[in-house]
């Protein structure tokens, strides 16, 4: 893999299965992006406060110099939710792609319920992040796909995507 590609989305999507089963495919690099939130941030979405723009700052930040620092190319799991963000990430990393995983705000939710115990990000944040999403379909290097299918079909197509090195919007 020689661009980087980040799997993106609402949380409970699904982006850190897909991000890992592509990064193994692929033989690349994961950067898992709940990995560089700052103590602040995890505390704030353990209690239900959605993040600001101002909170997300120091944590694009960090996902963007580790882009720059992939020259063989990554896989970034990150929601992107927002195309400002998506626009900071793509100046860390020049040809960058997306794999947008959309689905819908009750699977979502459910998702998130059935990891509740093992995970940091609380249920009561799902519906402001589909207020928050702005939906990268049309952007440059944007490849759709349904959050629900298999993750071994995702896998495919995704990787299938990456090769044939065609944009998508």
């Amino acid at each position: 893999m020689e661009q980087s590609v980040v799997v993106m989305g609402v949380a409970g999507c699904g982006k850190s299965s897909l991000g890992a089963a592509l990064a193994r495919a692929e033989d690349a690099t994961l950067i898992e992006g709940d990995e560089h939130h700052s103590a602040a941030n995890l505390r704030k979405m353990q209690q239900g406060i959605p993040l600001s723009d101002a909170d997300r700052q120091g944590w694009l930040d960090a996902l963007a110099a580790e882009l720059r620092h992939r020259r063989r190319g990554a896989v970034l799991t990150c929601s992107a939710l927002k195309r400002a963000y998506r626009e900071r990430l793509r100046a860390a990393s020049p040809g960058l792609r997306f794999v947008f995983m959309e689905i819908d705000p009750a699977a979502a939710r459910s998702r998130i319920e059935a990891r509740r115990d093992s995970h940091f990000f609380s249920p009561t944040l799902v519906d402001s992040q589909f207020a928050t999403l702005e939906s990268p379909v049309g952007e440059p290097g944007v490849l759709r796909v349904d959050a629900q299918a298999p993750l071994a079909t995702l896998q495919q197509e995704v990787s299938a995507w990456l090769r044939r090195g065609e944009p998508a919007g």
